[in-house]
């Protein structure tokens, strides 16, 4: 009879939790082996996936996002949130319109989630985005072009 070893079974090198786990038993049936807890741990560790999730009543959709004004401290319009950029699943840049008029001549800089603003006024029942950079800042900052990969 072979003899199973190794990390899984600990010390013992028995078979016995291997076919405890495989065919359901488990200790509230009756069935014991002092390794088995260590099986049960490590397989719900490894198979453990969250698939679902609850919003928060504090998260923004990206829905609230895409087409809102972007204003200064001033009440200006500087430009309005046209894209979101996700990397390793976070968010990393607001794609920003600026420059344009009635959607003529705009172009498009990458702004940080640090440097804009975004809340939801209640009374209002609207979303606001709040950034504070000097016309030249925008006129300087590098231009995104929807080409290659992210081609429109």
């Amino acid at each position: 009879m072979r003899r199973w070893s190794g990390d899984v079974f600990g010390h013992c090198g028995s078979a016995i939790p291997l076919l405890c786990y495989l065919f359901g038993l488990v200790y509230s049936r009756g069935v014991f082996h002092p390794c088995w807890r260590l099986v049960a741990k490590r397989t719900a560790a490894t198979t453990t996936t969250e698939t679902f999730v609850t919003a928060k009543p504090t998260d923004v959709l990206s829905y609230n996002l895409i087409n809102l004004n972007v204003t200064n401290n001033a009440n200006e319009t500087i430009g309005e949130i046209k894209d979101l950029i996700l990397s390793k699943d976070q968010l990393t840049g607001y794609i920003v319109s600026v420059g344009g008029f009635l959607g003529m001549g705009d172009r498009y800089v990458i702004v940080s989630p640090k440097a804009v603003k975004i809340t939801y006024v209640e009374n209002d029942k609207k979303w606001t985005a709040v950034m504070d950079p000097a016309k030249d800042q925008l006129k300087a900052a590098p231009e995104f072009k929807y080409a290659g990969r992210w081609e429109r």
